[in-house]
């Protein structure tokens, strides 16, 4: 019976990785669950699985929890802030990192400080602070075992010992395979009228707005491709990106001796969530398993950087080195809140991002606080870029 925190339990990873813990009640106890704002939601997973412990983003939002868990007589005890997101990090024996964003890289560097097994779908600790983040799993002797699909497939195609260089281990390329998103057939005419709703109804999976805004970009992509990078002691160069839209294959290592090893599966996240929760055992994830005859055919093609920039841009901020992919983060952050909230168009996010990553310095990665300031400068900037634009569009 192990201990499992789940940061964002609200979210797509974490109702796909509560599903999949629900399957094995022998296994699994709930240590904590955590959520930025949604009460309701939380509330009625509180009372379907009595944590020990609820988190919440603010005081207020922790004491209407905390009343209504009252009412009902669950003692779960509920907290609220960054701090106390750290504290359950750190007291579980598997932590799910499923907080998307920036938001998750304290907690999840909490975890991995405690040496816990760190289950990643929160790809931006490791863009963010790749470097800090690896030396922190090697001195602390965690578990680091990653839940994008992408990295879970090359995991599994991997050697168990993969560290030090893929030369090393006869390893000649990483192929990330990309759905292309709702928008892969289209030009960049066309992508200057998309509306959110658009952006966010993706063809294969279920994910939250955010990181569906990003796969339709390809930011996600290159976003994984910086977390591939540290994951597996890989390099830029040592990256193909391959758009296969059916999502069936969902990565692949190549070999010095030609072979190419894949993993593949319907797609759906309770698949890499089983593996990493039971690795090295496998266990029932409750998926529906692959029918080649009825997919028929794989699909591969080259992905489109003059429509979709944004992948090109993950790219060159990882071969820049430093902050530069924190700076790229978080400016491509503030500007998919803003294409959400309406301020700006789809493709005014690519260009939100280069402008931000063109103004601001690199600097070293070595110390957390640099890391977190030039966070905060970039998503000012950014902000900047953004009041920029409404004024060009509006004469000014």
């Amino acid at each position: 019976m192990q201990t499992v925190t789940l940061l964002g339990a609200t979210g797509s990873i974490g109702t796909s990785a509560l599903d999949v813990i629900e399957r094995h009640p022998d296994r699994y106890r709930l240590h904590a669950l955590t959520a930025h704002s949604s009460v309701e939601k939380l509330l009625a997973l509180c009372l379907k699985h009595q944590p020990e412990h609820a988190v919440l983003g603010s005081e207020e939002e922790a004491d209407q929890l905390g009343a209504a868990l009252e009412a009902h007589q669950v003692a779960t005890r509920v907290s609220w802030g960054e701090q106390a997101l750290c504290e359950v990090a750190g007291a579980a024996e598997v932590v799910v990192a499923g907080i998307v964003g920036a938001a998750g890289l304290m907690p999840t560097l909490a975890a991995v400080r405690a040496g816990r097994r760190v289950l990643l779908a929160n790809k931006e600790a490791l863009v963010m602070s790749g470097a800090l983040f690896m030396r922190e799993v090697a001195r602390s002797g965690a578990i680091l075992l990653p839940l994008d699909s992408e990295h879970n497939a090359i995991f599994q195609c991997l050697p168990r010992e993969h560290r030090g260089g893929l030369e090393r281990h006869g390893i000649t390329r990483l192929l990330l395979t990309a759905s292309g998103g709702p928008f892969r057939d289209h030009d960049r005419a066309a992508l200057a009228h998309v509306t959110p709703d658009q952006a966010c109804a993706h063809p294969n999976w279920s994910m939250g707005r955010k990181i569906s805004v990003d796969s339709a970009t390809l930011m996600n992509k290159g976003l994984e491709l910086i977390e591939a990078c540290w994951l597996f002691d890989a390099t830029p160069d040592q990256i193909d990106v391959v758009v296969h839209p059916q999502s069936v294959i969902h990565s692949m290592a190549a070999y010095s001796d030609g072979s190419v090893l894949a993993q593949l599966g319907n797609p759906d996240m309770r698949t890499p969530i089983a593996h990493a929760l039971a690795w090295p055992e496998r266990i029932d994830a409750g998926v529906r398993p692959l029918d080649l005859f009825a997919v028929a055919r794989l699909d591969f093609q080259t992905p489109d950087l003059e429509s979709f920039p944004c992948l090109r841009l993950a790219r060159e901020a990882m071969m820049t080195g430093g902050t530069t992919p924190a700076v790229l983060n978080a400016a491509n952050e503030i500007a998919v809140d803003a294409f959400l909230t309406g301020s700006i168009s789809f493709t005014d996010i690519p260009f939100v991002v280069e402008t931000v990553m063109g103004r601001i310095e690199r600097r070293s990665a070595d110390e957390l606080d640099v890391i977190l300031a030039q966070d905060r400068l970039a998503r000012h900037e950014a902000r900047v870029v953004i009041d920029e634009l409404a004024m060009t569009a509006a004469g000014g």
